[in-house]
């Protein structure tokens, strides 16, 4: 069966590791049939949620007017979420995870259109050559995919990354690769 895929990546810096991974993980799941779709959360205009409890008193999901406008639709139609960010101090990066917090609007009672999304994966890169400093990053995942119902459909940490194309050396994007087909 094929899938609508949406990867959401973080890093503010374009073709870096963390975008190469995204692509790599594209490449594979369009071999095997899906419709995957990439946005770059860091090149939008994204506000923080500011827990105004405005959620679908209008036509949209937030009452803010900014680019999660343009991510809104595929968020609804999508049956896959891959989240892909590079490790900042132990942590998503700061423009993935304010695209995550408004999501919450889809959390709220009187949610008009709520998504489809069924299944979740995690992707991330860093300098850090222990997984277990990428730990706080995966926690928040975890806990975002439990709390929303999503399969988790795994993670894939590509650790001692740090350099722009330090993922080029090893087998990361050949991981990556791996791991969309498997979706």
């Amino acid at each position: 069966m094929n899938k609508k895929i949406l990867i959401l990546t973080g890093s503010p810096r374009k073709n870096g590791n963390s975008d190469m991974l995204a692509d790599a993980f594209m490449k594979g799941a369009q071999e095997k049939g899906h419709i995957v779709n990439k946005i770059e959360v860091a090149k939008l205009n994204i506000s923080g949620c500011t827990a105004c409890e405005m959620c679908w008193t209008k036509d949209g999901a937030c009452v803010q007017c900014d680019d999660m406008a343009e991510i809104k639709p595929l968020l609804e139609s999508v049956d896959v979420l891959v989240l892909v960010s590079p490790l900042y101090f132990f942590g998503i990066s700061a423009q993935l995870k304010t695209a995550i917090d408004r999501l919450c609007a889809y959390c709220a009672g009187n949610c008009k259109k709520p998504l489809n999304i069924k299944e979740s994966a995690l992707i991330m890169c860093g300098e850090c050559d222990e997984e277990r400093f990428f730990s706080g990053a995966i926690d928040t995942y975890r806990h975002t995919a439990d709390y929303m119902k999503w399969k988790d459909r795994g993670i894939l940490i590509a650790t001692s990354v740090t350099a722009k194309g330090d993922v080029l050396q090893g087998d990361w994007l050949t991981k990556a690769q791996a791991f969309g087909a498997r979706i």
